[in-house]
Formats: structure tokens, C-alpha cells, sequence
């Protein structure tokens, strides 16, 4: 059975995702790049290096954000935003992003893209100490479709 996610089921899989997928697109080319993130139930939050992009974002803010969740390929949720990409350059901004970042939940096996420091897990209490590029995705829209291969389940319930 294939649906549409109500709002509090796209707000679950934003906040339990670990990785989305940035579209972003400028020149007539478009870049689609996973990166590890968190959500505060307003914005999505990442941490970065300079990069394509960085530079693409940057050139045009307007950017699509996707994740998903996959208990295989009969069973799955995707949701996708539309937003904008804005810089946090200001120390309190950038401190509640990195904040957020570091509190969410991460499996103890992870990638070096996803610490956010040369000591991580371990980190100081002034963000700034973090190098690289902080950037939330302002919402514009969100929407969300699942497939449940089971008619009986409660879309992984």
C-alpha cells in the first residue's frame, strides 16, 4: 500500500534520521550529496566543510532536503522539504546549531563527516573551537509518501 505520511509521522522520521540528502542546484547543474544532520522540530541543522556545496548553496539558497526510512524495499518513509539555506555566521546561532548537533543521537559506530571535532565524542563547551560551517534549513514545506508491503501494519508499528 502506498500513502501519504500525516504530519506527526514526517516529524518521527525528521527526528529519528541520521543522514538526508541536500539537492541543491545552480548554472543549470544540479548536486545531490547525503550529510548527517539534526532537527529541532523547526529547522535541520548541519555542519559542514567548504566544499561544492557550500559554494552551490551559497549562489542559490533554495535547496531541497530529503530522508528516509527503509525497512526494505516494500517498507519505507521518505520525506522531502523545500527550504533555504542560511549560513550561521553569528556566535549564538552557531552555538544552538552545534549544540543541537552535538546532542542528537548518533550509533557508536560512525563516520569521521559526523564528528564535529578532532576529539569527538568528547568536545569543549565553546562551539567556536569547532572548525567548519554551521547552516540550518529554514522550512518552507514538507511532505512525506510511504509503501507498506503489509496492508495490516501500522506503516512499521
Amino acid at each position: 500500500m502506498l500513502g501519504t505520511l500525516q504530519p506527526v509521522q514526517i516529524e518521527d522520521v525528521l527526528k529519528h534520521g541520521l543522514v538526508g540528502r541536500i539537492g541543491c542546484s545552480t548554472n543549470d547543474k544540479t548536486y545531490v550529496v547525503p550529510i548527517s544532520y539534526a532537527y529541532d522540530g523547526q529547522f535541520i541543522y548541519c555542519h559542514t566543510h567548504e566544499g561544492q556545496k557550500t559554494s552551490i548553496m551559497r549562489k542559490n539558497p533554495n535547496i531541497c532536503f530529503e530522508v528516509e526510512e527503509m525497512k526494505d524495499m516494500a517498507n519505507w518513509k521518505s520525506v522531502i522539504l523545500q527550504g533555504e539555506f542560511v549560513e550561521l555566521k553569528e556566535k549564538g546561532e552557531r552555538n544552538l546549531a552545534m549544540d543541537t548537533l552535538l546532542r542528537r543521537y548518533l550509533p557508536m559506530i560512525s563516520s569521521v563527516t559526523t564528528h564535529l571535532g578532532d576529539h569527538w565524542p568528547f568536545h569543549s563547551d565553546d562551539a567556536t573551537e569547532i572548525d567548519g560551517i554551521t547552516f540550518k534549513i529554514k522550512i518552507n514545506e514538507k511532505y512525506g509518501r510511504f509503501e507498506s508491503g503489509d496492508s495490516t501494519s501500522n506503516i512499521f508499528g
